[in-house]
């Protein structure tokens, strides 16, 4: 049916061709219409000399005559007045022309972007929609300016879009150009907070002015052809893109590596624009408001030709785009709006008591009585036009596709974006989440890496005294500078990796850091810190990556594991000392012997006197020698029966365990003395060099003097920088007192190359203070970090070719991860505190043995307690005593000997077992008591 319509409206635009009968936009015919339509004006605000103001008044022209076409029995009609404004005060002139003469209800327009904040207030002064079909600024926002409505598509959505192509080629920097407008300006805005949300960085933003010149232009692309970044968004409209684009084709910037995104503002409008624009636009992406297909589209675009060849045959203009589409269905959208309002309303405008007929008094405008209604009504429209729905949402259109083109031709489209599904190369649900096959800049089918390296600038430090990492050599006679060294091996070695996989050749311009006497030109932390200046674009050295230092550049991996120690001579050898019997224990450990040895004669005797032992007899000058000399009695002559009792023989089987322990402990620590090269350092407490006023040595430049000074402690008076290994092994001779140093706090791989050389007299001290190692410094966010990182790691777990560059430069096993030689300072005595757990065992063992065989030890305090309580139960002075039997054998159980006849008698006394109450004096009982006790003893 609707193609019918459409047949019908053909056949009938030929018939008024043939007989020129076409309603002209003249006062007359409005004179004829408002005879019998109710004639609503409204008025358009334009260029019809520019490409974009030209399709305009064509669309809307045929929009009214189409419109009326198929709605011939509507009441109202609309009568556009097409207004010429080149600038924005014509264009502020025109307003109030149409507001104060024409008595408008709405205005279309204005086509330049920084007259549309002035054009909003007016409408909302006089209460008559702005209709803009045209590119505004998003920051003039519909949901601020209730009369305000923008039939194009948000541009927040547009941002999203772009953003999800970046991030679909790995694409982490840009740079943006743009039009210096409000409307550039705006729409940068919410780029940039697009892409900062998804962490892509803007290395520049270059602002092009709409009356620049192209020398101009042109030496601002010669700027950017110099930086890294080769991804660029541009945002500008026709007019200043294609002169862009003409010079970005001669400057060599459309070549090879290169990438350009263009906004909806210029992909738009593609098919209209020159085709030597178009050529010099080839590979360039796009991101555009989709466009639905239509038999209803073919139909209108051959009769919108038509019409456009007789309003404007001599126009350069030769298609349209889609803003033509939304300004022919803006006329639609009003047409629909006026007849739904227009019966009980009159449309006019109110004018103030006291007009006045100046166009530029602005305070003499009147109001609309039906704009606010409208507005509303436009809003509340709803239809499917040429452009697709026309469905306003917040005062815009709502969309949620976009193409994204790539610019073959008039532009081929390679994918889709929507907010549900992100980037997908067709509308199908089953679509890839990828884009179609792409031809970039330079007829290449291989998406670019983003970014180049026109030129790399590298420092590097000039450090004469360890050749072993990096030698800087200048040949005078050749005028050329030579670099070799570990460090400058791994950076090649690294190099050749990343142009393996980049698929570039890299040159890198290697400049020494030093000052006019050759020597270097500051601190290391100096150094990297002219990559922030820009002087350097990165450095190569042995750069130690530091927390500190991360604020003004960034590091790569490690290529060499690395920590902070200190290095100090060494004592003279043990092993010459008289007294080295001594060294395999402490002090506290021979005391704890002898005390042990005393402790356990002692018991031993203790358990003997009783017995016939006559070991322990004789006179006390005997017994004295022999408390001394017993334990080594019982070692040495151990087939003598030294002890009678069992429990004797227990301790004294305790005490050989305890000794023979002891002896191999001692055995296999005197041999480790004798025979491993021990190398004591000179100190290794950092409180006794830091309160004695030594001396302390670092390498000059490097960051180890603020570690010493902010870490440990170090006065910066206690400090003294050293060059090269000469100077270290000299200080470290010297000592503190003859103008050297105590100790040298160094970095490993430094210390394992100085002992490499001078082990013999030199060792490390104390503990290890971890640092993350050697790395390459580039700028904050190069995108070369990651990819030198990689190479790096990829380097090291090569290990044939990494122990080939350790041994060129440092021999075997150099550069491993741990110290070739131990770096502990602890003395290899044992301690008594080694064998506490022994003594403790022997101890408890030699008590209880003690105890089992004098039991008179502990029956006493037994008694006595016991006693001590029946005293506290008895009531009234009257104890109840109950006589437990005591039964002493014939035979002494712990010695083995029979009793005499006395102590026999003495027994069977003491067997009797008395029951009694006894009341009164107790004390004959207890004497009894004492008596027998003291008689068994």
């Amino acid at each position: 049916m609707a193609t019918v319509k459409w047949l019908f409206l053909d056949l009938m635009l030929l018939f008024l061709l043939l007989h020129d009968a076409i309603a002209d936009h003249s006062e007359s015919n409005a004179e004829k219409l408002t005879e019998s339509k109710s004639l609503v004006h409204i008025g358009a605000i334009f260029d019809p000399d520019t490409l974009e103001g030209a399709i305009a008044e064509i669309s809307m022209s045929l929009a009214i005559e189409d419109f009326y076409a198929l709605h011939p029995n509507y009441q109202s009609r609309l009568f556009v007045h097409f207004t010429t404004a080149k600038d924005l005060v014509t264009t502020a002139a025109a307003a109030v022309d149409l507001l104060k003469k024409f008595q408008v209800q709405a205005i279309i327009g204005p086509q330049i972007p920084a007259a549309a904040p002035f054009l909003v207030e007016l409408g909302e002064k006089a209460q008559v929609p702005i209709i803009s079909f045209f590119e505004t600024s998003p920051a003039l926002s519909p949901t601020e300016h209730p009369f305000f409505i923008r039939v194009t598509q948000n541009d927040s959505l547009q941002v999203k879009a772009i953003s999800a192509v970046l991030q679909n080629f790995s694409w982490h920097e840009v740079v943006l150009m743009y039009e210096d407008t409000n409307y550039g300006a705006g729409f940068i805005s919410f780029l940039v907070d697009e892409l900062q949300e998804n962490d892509i960085r803007i290395s520049h933003m270059s602002k092009i002015p709409t009356s620049a010149e192209d020398f101009q232009i042109s030496k601002e692309l010669s700027k950017l052809s110099t930086m890294q970044t080769r991804v660029f968004i541009v945002h500008m409209n026709t007019a200043l893109a294609s002169r862009l684009f003409a010079l970005v084709a001669k400057n060599g910037m459309m070549s090879k590596g290169y990438t350009w995104i263009v906004t909806a503002c210029l992909s738009n409008s593609l098919n209209v624009l020159d085709s030597e624009v178009i050529d010099s636009m080839e590979g360039v992406l796009g991101v555009r408001s989709h466009l639905p297909k239509s038999k209803e589209l073919g139909l209108f675009d051959r009769r919108w030709k038509s019409k456009l060849h007789s309003m404007k045959p001599n126009s350069s203009v030769t298609e349209i785009n889609i803003s033509g589409l939304w300004a022919y269905d803006t006329i639609f959208a009003l047409a629909k709006a006026v007849e739904k309002i227009l019966s009980p309303i009159n449309p006019s405008i109110v004018n103030p008591s006291n007009p006045s007929e100046s166009t530029t008094d602005f305070g003499s405008l009147g109001f609309s009585r039906i704009g606010h209604i409208l507005c509303n009504q436009i809003l509340n429209t709803q239809f499917k036009g040429l452009s697709g729905e026309f469905h306003l949402v917040n005062g815009q259109l709502e969309s949620s596709v976009f193409q994204i083109v790539n610019v073959i031709g008039t532009g081929r489209v390679v994918g889709y974006w929507t907010s549900e599904k992100g980037l997908t190369q067709t509308l199908d649900l089953t679509s890839k989440n990828d884009l179609k096959q792409i031809i970039w800049p330079g007829d290449s089918t291989i998406a670019p890496t983003g970014w180049a390296i026109p030129s790399l600038v590298v420092g590097t430090p000039v450090r004469l005294g360890f050749p072993q990492f990096l030698s800087v050599r200048e040949d005078g006679d050749l005028n050329k500078t030579t670099y070799s060294g570990f460090c400058m091996e791994i950076f090649n070695a690294t190099l050749e990796i990343v142009e393996e996989k980049l698929g570039m050749k890299i040159h890198p311009q290697l400049v020494p850091y030093e000052d006019e006497n050759g020597e270097m030109a500051g601190t290391y932390d100096e150094l990297l810190y002219q990559i922030k200046l820009k002087k350097f674009d990165a450095v190569v050295g042995d750069i130690s990556i530091v927390a500190s230092r991360t604020d003004y550049v960034e590091f790569t991996l490690p290529y060499s594991e690395s920590g902070v120690t200190m290095l100090v001579p060494v004592k003279r050898d043990n092993r010459h000392n008289m007294w080295i019997f001594l060294k395999p224990w402490t002090w506290d450990l021979w005391l704890a012997v002898i005390i042990a040895c005393i402790f356990i004669t002692l018991i031993i005797r203790t358990m003997e006197h009783q017995t016939e032992n006559s070991e322990f007899g004789g006179s006390p000058r005997r017994q004295l020698g022999m408390i001394l000399m017993f334990p080594f009695y019982a070692m040495v002559i151990p087939q003598r029966e030294l002890v009678v009792k069992d429990c004797s023989k227990f301790v004294l089987v305790i005490w050989l365990w305890l000794a023979f322990i002891l002896m191999q402990s001692y055995t296999a620590s005197l041999s480790s003395i004798l025979t491993v090269d021990q190398l004591e350092p000179t100190f290794a407490d950092l409180k006794k060099l830091r309160t004695e006023s030594h001396f302390v040595g670092f390498q000059s430049g490097s960051f180890v003097e603020d570690f010493l000074v902010k870490q440990l402690n170090f006065s910066r008076n206690q400090t003294r920088p050293l060059s090269n290994f000469g100077e270290y092994k000299e200080a470290l001779s010297n000592g503190s007192r003859k103008g050297g140093v105590s100790a040298i706090f160094e970095e490993i791989p430094y210390i394992k190359v100085f002992l490499k050389k001078y082990s013999s007299k030199y060792t490390t001290a104390g503990p290890i203070y971890r640092t993350d190692g050697l790395g390459f410094a580039f700028a904050k966010d190069s995108p070369l970090v990651s990819h030198f990182s990689q190479a790096i790691l990829l380097v090291r777990e090569n290990q044939t070719r990494m122990d080939r560059i350790e041994k060129k430069y440092f021999g075997e096993n150099v550069m491993t991860p741990t110290l070739a030689r131990s770096i502990s300072s602890e003395s290899s005595s044992l301690r008594a505190y080694n064998f506490g757990g022994l003594f403790i065992i022997v101890g408890i063992a030699t008590l209880l043995a003690l105890l089992i065989s004098e039991r008179y030890i502990w029956q006493k305090p037994v008694s006595l307690v016991n006693k001590y309580l029946t005293s506290q139960k008895s009531p009234s002075n009257e104890v109840e005593l109950v006589a437990q039997p005591t039964t002493l054998p014939e035979t002494d159980i712990a010695g083995g000997h029979s009793l005499s006849p006395d102590q026999a008698e003495d027994s069977g006394n003491s067997e009797r077992t008395n029951f009694g109450h006894i009341s009164g004096d107790t004390s004959a009982g207890e004497d009894e008591t004492e008596n027998a006790e003291a008689h068994h003893s």
